[in-house]
Order: C-alpha cells, then sequence, then structure tokens
C-alpha cells in the first residue's frame, strides 16, 4: 500500500488517529446503520423513480414536524430489489455531527464552534492506495456500460431529464501540477454511456482542469462517484484553496487516510469504499444541450445549454448499490442546513485567521440556502470593529461565493435566529449610516437575481445591526427580564409553562 499524493499545497501530516478522533463508521453502510439505530433513517418501497421520490424528498422536508429522516428508498418500479436511493443525508444536526466526527448532541451553533475548532487545527492526511475494495466488486465495459442500470431518478417537474449526479463527488487531476480535485457538479444522463457534466462557474476547480486539457488538445479524465462516504460529499462542497485535495482535507477530519483505489482508464484514485463509480473522459469539442434543472438557489437558474459530455468506459460498484441523491430547490432542502454549518465554520475559522478579535459566532440562515445570508456575532472591542468584521466575513473563502448579505450583530444577538437577527436590524440599524454596498463581487452562473449575460459579478449588502459603538453604553437597556429572574419564575412556574 502507498500513499497518493493528491494536493499541491497540503502536506502530509504526522498524526495518528487518536490525535484527531476517529469517526464511528467506516462507510456509507455503515453509517447507515448508525443513523437507523438512532431513529432517523426511514426506508420507503415502491415509490417511482420519475418524480414519486423527487417530490417525497421535498414534501417530508418542507411539511414533516421534528427531524427530517434520511430516505433509503427500495423496490423501486422497474428495479430489482437492492437498487436503492439514498436522500436526505444531511437534514438533521446529529447526522451532521455524525458525518464531521462530533459529538451526536452538538447543534446550532454549538456544533459551528465544535466543526470551526477542528478546521482551525486541522493536518490534511493524504489517501491510501490499495488494490481493491468493495467498490470493484462489479466492473462493466464496453457494450455492458449502462447508467440506467441505476434508478436514476426525474426529481422535479420541469428538469430536462434523469440526473445521476445530484450528490455526487466528480474526481480531476491538473495536468500541469498533478493535485487532485473532488467537486459536486451536477450530471445529467444523455444515454446509456453518456452524461453530462456541469460545472457552472469558470472559477470551479474542475472546470479549470477541464479547460487546461482542451487547451493541449487532450480529453480530461474524469471519476464520478454517485454513492460515497457522507463526509466526501461534504469535502466536495466545500470552500477550499485552489490547488488543495479534498481527500486530503477530508482525511484530516476523518482522522485517518481514506482508501483509494486507481480507475483502469484514467488512473485517477477514488474511494475503495465508494457505492458507484463511473469513469470516463470529456474530449475538446464534445458538447451536447444538458438541462434545466432545479437547482440549490431554490430556482431553475440556467437553461438548456451546450456542456461537455462525459464519456464513460467503465462503471464501478457494489453488489445491491445505493445511488446517493438529493434533492435542490427552494429550501428546505437536503443539503441547505449543511450548507449552514459547513459554510459557516469556514467563514468564522477564516475571520479569526486574518485577524479579527472577540468573534462569537457565524450562522448562515437556512432560507439564504447557506451562502446568501450570512451572521457573524462580535463583541465590540473597538471603534471600527463591526465594520472590519462585515467586510472580512463577505470576502474570505466560503463568504466571497455568491454572497448577498452579511449581517453583523452584538453578543447578545443569537445569529441562528432569524427573529433575533430581524430584530437588531429592525431597530440598531440606520439605513443611511449602516449599510454599505459591495460592487464586482464574485458570482457565479446559477445566480438568477443577476442577467444571465452579466452572470459572474455581483453586489453585497453589508448591514451592521450592532449598536453604534459610540454610543453602545449609553443605548437603552433591552425591555425583558433578567436572566436571574427568568431562572427563578421558571423553577417556580415549571409545570405551568412547560407543562
Amino acid at each position: 500500500m502507498e500513499t497518493v499524493n493528491t494536493s499541491r499545497r497540503m502536506a502530509a501530516p504526522e498524526t495518528n488517529g487518536a490525535a484527531t478522533g476517529l469517526r464511528a463508521y467506516e462507510d456509507l453502510r455503515h453509517w447507515l446503520e448508525i443513523v437507523d439505530s438512532v431513529g432517523e433513517l426511514k426506508k420507503l418501497r415502491g415509490a417511482h423513480w420519475k418524480l414519486e421520490i423527487g417530490t417525497l424528498a421535498e414534501l417530508i422536508a418542507r411539511e414533516r414536524q421534528g427531524t427530517i429522516p434520511a430516505l433509503l428508498f427500495d423496490n423501486i418500479p422497474e428495479y430489482p430489489t437492492g437498487s436503492r436511493i439514498l436522500f436526505g443525508q444531511y437534514c438533521s444536526f446529529r447526522r451532521l455531527a455524525l458525518t464531521l466526527g462530533l459529538p451526536l448532541e452538538s447543534t446550532g451553533l454549538d456544533l459551528v464552534d465544535r466543526f470551526r475548532k477542528k478546521l482551525s487545527s486541522l493536518k490534511p492526511i493524504p489517501p491510501r492506495l490499495v488494490k481493491t475494495g468493495p467498490v470493484l466488486e462489479n466492473r462493466l465495459a464496453g457494450d455492458d456500460i449502462d447508467l440506467y442500470k441505476f434508478p436514476v431518478p426525474f426529481i422535479h417537474e420541469l428538469d430536462g431529464g434523469r440526473f445521476i449526479g445530484t450528490a455526487c463527488a466528480a474526481i480531476t487531476r491538473d495536468p500541469d501540477e498533478n493535485w487532485t480535485n473532488l467537486g459536486t457538479y451536477r450530471a445529467m444522463v444523455h444515454d446509456r454511456k453518456s452524461m453530462g457534466l456541469f460545472t457552472s462557474s469558470v472559477s470551479k476547480h474542475a472546470r479549470v482542469h477541464m479547460e487546461k486539457y482542451f487547451k493541449q488538445g487532450k480529453p480530461c479524465p474524469v471519476v464520478v462517484t454517485v454513492g460515497q462516504d457522507p463526509l466526501l460529499l461534504l469535502g466536495a462542497g466545500s470552500p477550499l484553496e485552489f490547488g488543495s485535495s479534498e481527500l486530503d482535507y477530508c482525511g484530516g477530519l476523518r482522522g485517518k487516510a481514506f482508501d483509494v483505489v486507481e480507475g483502469e482508464v484514467t488512473g485517477l484514485p477514488f474511494p475503495a469504499h465508494a457505492e458507484i463509480a463511473i469513469e470516463g473522459f470529456m474530449h475538446p469539442g464534445d458538447i451536447k444541450r444538458e438541462g434545466p434543472f432545479g437547482e440549490w438557489l431554490g430556482y431553475y437558474g440556467s437553461e438548456m445549454q451546450d456542456t461537455p459530455v462525459v464519456r464513460v468506459e467503465r462503471i464501478y460498484h457494489r453488489n445491491d448499490p445505493i445511488l446517493c441523491c438529493a434533492r435542490p430547490g427552494r429550501p428546505p432542502t437536503d443539503y441547505s442546513l449543511a450548507n449552514c454549518v459547513i459554510i459557516a465554520a469556514h467563514i468564522w475559522d477564516h475571520v479569526e485567521k486574518a485577524g479579527l478579535p472577540n468573534v462569537k459566532g457565524v450562522w448562515c440562515l437556512e432560507p439564504g440556502v447557506g451562502r446568501l445570508f450570512n451572521v457573524i456575532s462580535i463583541k465590540q472591542a473597538y471603534p471600527g470593529h463591526a465594520r472590519q468584521a462585515l467586510y472580512l466575513a463577505s470576502q474570505v473563502l466560503g463568504g466571497a461565493y455568491i454572497g448577498r448579505f452579511v449581517v453583523v450583530v452584538d453578543d447578545d444577538i443569537d445569529p441562528t435566529s432569524i427573529f433575533d437577527v430581524l430584530w437588531a436590524m429592525a431597530t440598531r440599524c440606520d439605513p443611511e449610516k449602516s449599510i454599505e454596498i459591495l460592487r464586482r463581487c464574485w458570482s457565479g452562473a446559477l445566480d438568477v437575481a443577476i442577467a444571465p449575460e452579466n452572470r459572474g459579478l455581483n453586489s453585497r449588502a453589508l448591514i451592521d445591526a450592532c449598536k453604534p459603538y459610540e454610543r453602545r453604553s449609553e443605548f437603552p437597556p433591552i425591555a425583558e427580564s433578567s436572566e436571574e429572574l427568568k431562572a427563578k419564575v421558571r423553577e417556580k412556574w415549571r409545570d405551568l409553562i412547560f407543562g
């Protein structure tokens, strides 16, 4: 066995599992066993791949009271028993904590803080190359290749086709610098042996890799896993620096290396415990109309357009494979909560490393789909502290891409509470003095507020909802009971209040 060099900038650390904390599971199937044991897995049988499964995922996310379970579909019409689809991996704090190797009781800002602390001391661990793994139990080549072998869902009514890649990890390698990237990009099935891969923005790392190959007149190799350890999916969607490998990053979060095998035709590494891996090439000039698709912003953010085609040369899969999917759309969705936690932790980590003191919390409001409406709480220490927090939170890695609003609040405001945040904005913010507009910021191809011909750049509203620094000691006191009085009365009248 050997270590795979997947990253340009992240050096291999000297570490051990005990130092970083081993998780309680080894692969997706073990993760599902744990999720089932804590009552957060719902098994559904007989739902159809065309619209019914996608609509059930939407209804349960939007209308179910209490914890939203992960949904494992089986007995799908037209497919054999055991060909399963998983939706809703990250719709609860407990499942996010399990995936990130954190205490299962972690919720809200506590979960963000724990993850932020893990990020601040993260030491990447490169993957370990092995000869075999469960993903190699089945190998399809030549005429046996068939993407429709799996129950690929038709998710939204206005979608342009069946999308096999909605909770996937696309693996590419920089042809010049030899570092490996994992990214989450949608993939629409064109036919049995080809699919589109929509990398949207020119800044996306897989898009950069692809264009480098094309400029050299070469096909771009790619492996797309559509069933994998939930941590790898979180990693594939995380904001990492260009040149950093998500495989190394996830190894660091996990506390030990991921085992990977190499593709027969591309040589690319992919997880040995993946459920399904699709290997092929994108060729220069080989494009096909793709989309539309209901996207994570909650809209059909792009029309049908020419998209590079992946010509599939191998499919590898486990016995009775689990196809991992997500239903993006109007929030809440399969991963809107995960976006809130992951992006908030990255913003918090980066602003502190940039020198911002007294940060008490960062949260991305879920209606803002984890990026568009971000809140940072500080304990003001000096004049201009609040503005410094706003500018940093809007532009550090994590907050810079397709942002819209950044709000800074005092430390008496809970940044996870939409009610508290709006109250602070309404009562502590004088629009003339408290709102700044940044222009020509980093946006993307799915930003529906921007006309299609102008996408790539947008503006940001930075809202100072703190008490004015120079008046903070004279600011009127809040009209609410003290914590001591509330505790006393709460204890005396507990049966009336909570009975």
